[in-house]
């Protein structure tokens, strides 16, 4: 089992921080390769760079639950997510379809399927 995961390509768990600016504030970023590497692809979905992207969902996370306390984590999950719901039907895999021209409330259903599905709980801490 354990060599699925350790034969992953070392330059993929590498870190690199990057500066992306929330707002005129200049702050980094530390996330590893591989998270850099999807938030491009959904950054590039929408016609936007990742620091566009960044600051979306950052504002959006604000404006949703009124702080942000980790957001490299935040960007993370929201990585991990992206990569579930097209797993599960509700992102198409065809990179050429917007995420913003997808309705919220039809992808969030194969995200509650998929986990009633297979069992699979997440409890908030």
């Amino acid at each position: 089992m354990c060599q699925v995961f350790v034969s992953a390509d070392p330059g993929l768990y590498a870190s690199k921080a990057r500066s992306v600016r929330l707002h005129g504030v200049a702050t980094s970023i530390k996330l590893e390769n591989l998270f850099w590497q999807v938030l491009e692809e959904i950054a590039q979905r929408d016609g936007m760079g990742v620091p566009q992207l960044c600051t979306k969902l950052y504002d959006e996370l604000v404006s949703e639950r009124g702080e942000v306390d980790n957001f490299a984590s935040f960007l993370r999950v929201c990585c991990g997510r992206y990569m579930a719901l097209q797993l599960s039907g509700g992102i198409p895999q065809d990179a050429s379809i917007p995420i913003a021209s997808l309705n919220a409330r039809s992808v969030l259903a194969t995200e509650r399927k998929g986990t009633a599905h297979h069992g699979l709980h997440v409890r908030a801490a």
